[in-house]
């Protein structure tokens, strides 16, 4: 039953649409580029226009809370039990601390940081950030192009765990396995079952290896793949994490193909519930996992982020 669904918030060029148990029939923060955005419990948190922080505590009623200063974007966020932490183009950290994104020094010395690099010759962007749930929770964050940083105290300090030129597009910790840790790159799915220390790359099953986005449904892993950074045709495979050698394409209920890569926070997952957004405003969604989908909604305006729950 449609009641039974969980919430869905996406975001957009022209604001926030909600879909599923809570749905509004109005777009909240109308107008506004929405880029990102996240669950701390019952708290989301949203980034509007790549300088402006914004809260809600039902997900309808949206709160400004913080600005990002200087001439750094805010590209990405996420909470864990050390506070709210907000990546920026410049590859630099921000924390929220009494309303105020505050610039995370230790970030700035991060071993090989003056390696980080562009192919196209700009500097560097914080890309991804997942964070671990619970007092000792490490947290990751994706540099594009540097590879993925951990910190294990609260973001004292951090140490690199993938070469630099990894080409990493999004870095996720597996929502109840500790130490499990993805990263959807260029090169295929990457896997670390010990928290970063090891890896392990896998492409059996896939058309192309280039991947933008990842997400945990259960113990599926989603991914999107395509060809390259043009996305001329690309795909969602799912992967068991325990057990499976190849990827297992998602066609029940999806297109042949999508026109340009399914991008880097477009594609999430809750329980067994899996949502994806495209370039062309389309939302679908998975109740198993994705072994089937459903087009829930057509003609969004540009979509940047999705969560559910």
């Amino acid at each position: 039953m449609r009641g039974m669904e969980p919430q869905i918030l996406v975001g957009t060029d022209g604001g926030i649409r909600s879909f599923g148990s809570a749905e509004n029939s109005a777009d909240a923060l109308a107008g506004h580029t929405v880029t990102a955005l996240a669950h701390d419990g019952p708290r989301t948190w949203a980034i509007v226009g790549g300088r402006t922080l914004y809260s809600s505590e039902d997900r309808h009623e949206w709160t400004a809370r913080a600005s990002v200063d200087g001439e750094a974007e805010a590209t990405c966020l996420a909470p864990n039990s050390t506070g709210l932490y907000v990546g920026t183009e410049g590859a630099h950290l921000r924390r929220l601390r009494a309303d105020r994104l505050a610039p995370l020094e230790s970030f700035e010395t991060v071993d090989g940081r003056k390696a980080w690099y562009t192919p196209w010759g700009d500097p560097a962007d914080v890309r991804s950030i997942a964070a671990e749930r619970g007092d000792a929770g490490a947290i990751y964050v994706n540099v594009h192009v540097g590879g993925v940083v951990r910190s294990r105290d609260g973001g004292g300090s951090w140490t690199p765990t993938l070469d630099i030129d990894v080409d990493v597009h999004q870095v996720l910790v597996h929502p109840s396995r500790h130490g499990v840790v993805l990263v959807a790159a260029a090169d295929g799915l990457g896997v670390s079952r010990d928290g970063g220390e090891t890896w392990e790359f896998l492409t059996s099953g896939l058309h192309g290896t280039y991947l933008r986005a990842v997400a945990v449904a259960g113990d599926t892993v989603l991914v999107t793949a395509s060809t390259g950074p043009g996305g001329t045709r690309a795909a969602v495979y799912r992967w068991p994490l325990d057990g499976a050698v190849r990827f297992e394409r998602c066609t029940r209920g999806l297109p042949e193909w999508f026109r340009g890569n399914i991008d880097t926070a477009c594609l999430v997952a809750s329980g067994a519930v899996a949502v994806f957004g495209t370039a062309d405003g389309r939302v679908f969604q998975s109740l198993d996992a994705g072994a089937t989908w459903a087009l829930i909604a057509k003609g969004l305006p540009a979509i940047h982020c999705l969560v559910v729950g």
